[in-house]
């Protein structure tokens, strides 16, 4: 007999982020996550999004009083004009196909009385970087926001009912011992060599001015795609507060052509390598801790690639072999830590970005995860995610898992 809580109070919402903690106590490759970095996605304060649209969470307990799983619910009225689809995450269960599937009925009964059609999971109520996707393959030490899982999590979704809407691919490369493609280095020096490219790092005194950068390029080229926006500059001046914290301003790489932006490549140093040691804290001794294996300990030997972009018409040109090579100059330069990158969140729906990340860059699949859908008409035809630029959600017939 298990019972169904809604974290309405301290004591549950502890219990909600503590349950992870006792859930992977014996794996060695779990990283807590900051409670704060949880915490603000349901805080109304510091999450836009709740203020268009709506979430709940919930704790499972057994007999006994103990929690064994927990769930959240959410939807973005933003996003669900266009496809009335809401989302399910932050998904931990005991081994008990009861338990799950409970926590799913209360994700799919909730959304059913919001007026939904179906749920997307397990996803953030935030942006695609974090906590989205569920972990299938290569049980690594997660990188930082990316959702680690237990391998029999996927059993109970595929059982449920859930397919698989779209795979997310981690690719990653040392940095030595391996090399560039020679023909990577021939297109990227077809480039070097023309005057009307240059190369820039982001720098903090002129970050206005990057953001800017940052959203030409972004609206240029994603634009269009299911479930994206244009960005606002104030969005683009957010993202970059957002990781000012953990920024090392020599991985933020933009290309320009006569002076315009038309390529970033944004990578960020990997924290998880110190955050492993906060136990979800970020107090004062945490603090300490966190400056003293980044500054001290030097423990942060990865960076991770968080976005790369080239705009359509410069597409294919041998802008996308010149801004990895720039990074290569970089990291062979001195006092630069990094011996691993690993490129975060690739859909297997974006296949230009996939030989990006394999041909140019070099990476290997490291990882997978899927993000699932759900239909609650189990006689609705199911289509997979429509690839980037493509048109194909119209005129493709269903697809299956």
């Amino acid at each position: 007999m298990f019972t169904l809580e809604e974290v309405v109070d301290k004591i549950r919402q502890k219990a909600f982020l503590e349950l992870p903690a006792v859930l992977y106590k014996k794996d060695p490759n779990w990283i807590r996550p900051l409670d704060v970095d949880i915490e603000n996605i349901f805080d109304p304060r510091k999450n836009p999004l709740i203020q268009n649209g709506n979430c709940i969470r919930w704790i499972l307990k057994d007999e006994a009083g103990k929690t064994v799983g927990r769930v959240a619910a959410f939807y973005n009225r933003a996003t669900i004009k266009e496809e009335p689809i809401g989302g399910m995450g932050f998904f931990d269960c005991i081994e008990n196909r009861e338990a799950a599937f409970l926590l799913f009925d209360a994700c799919k009964n909730w959304l059913t009385a919001a007026g939904l059609e179906g749920m997307d999971g397990p996803i953030n109520f935030g942006d695609r970087d974090h906590w989205w996707g569920l972990l299938v393959d290569g049980f690594y030490p997660p990188n930082y926001g990316i959702a680690y899982h237990k391998p029999y999590y996927r059993e109970f979704f595929e059982q449920y009912g859930f397919q698989n809407y779209f795979n997310q691919y981690t690719y990653h490369r040392s940095m030595y011992g391996t090399k560039l493609e020679p023909f990577v280095h021939e297109k990227a020096e077809r480039i070097t060599k023309d005057p009307r490219y240059t190369f820039r790092h982001f720098e903090m005194k002129k970050a206005r001015e990057y953001a800017q950068d940052f959203m030409e390029i972004y609206n240029k080229g994603w634009v269009g795609f299911t479930g994206l926006e244009p960005m606002t500059l104030e969005h683009a001046m957010h993202l970059m507060d957002s990781i000012k914290p953990i920024m090392d301003e020599r991985l933020l790489r933009f290309g320009y052509f006569e002076g315009k932006p038309v390529a970033f490549f944004l990578m960020v140093p990997d924290i998880n390598q110190v955050i492993k040691h906060m136990n979800g804290k970020f107090n004062l001794l945490a603090k300490l801790k966190f400056l003293y294996y980044k500054n001290i300990a030097k423990s942060i030997t990865k960076c991770l690639g968080i976005i790369f972009g080239v705009v359509p018409e410069h597409q294919g040109k041998g802008m996308e072999s010149a801004i990895i090579v720039d990074f290569e100059h970089l990291v062979f330069g001195k006092g630069i830590p990094y011996r691993d990158i690993e490129l975060n969140w690739i859909g297997d729906f974006n296949p230009v970005m996939m030989r990006v990340a394999s041909h140019v860059v070099g990476g290997k699949i490291l990882k997978t995860h899927i993000t699932y859908r759900y239909l609650f008409d189990r006689t609705a035809p199911f289509y997979r995610c429509a690839r980037v630029n493509s048109k194909e959600r119209k005129t493709a017939g269903p697809a299956t898992a």
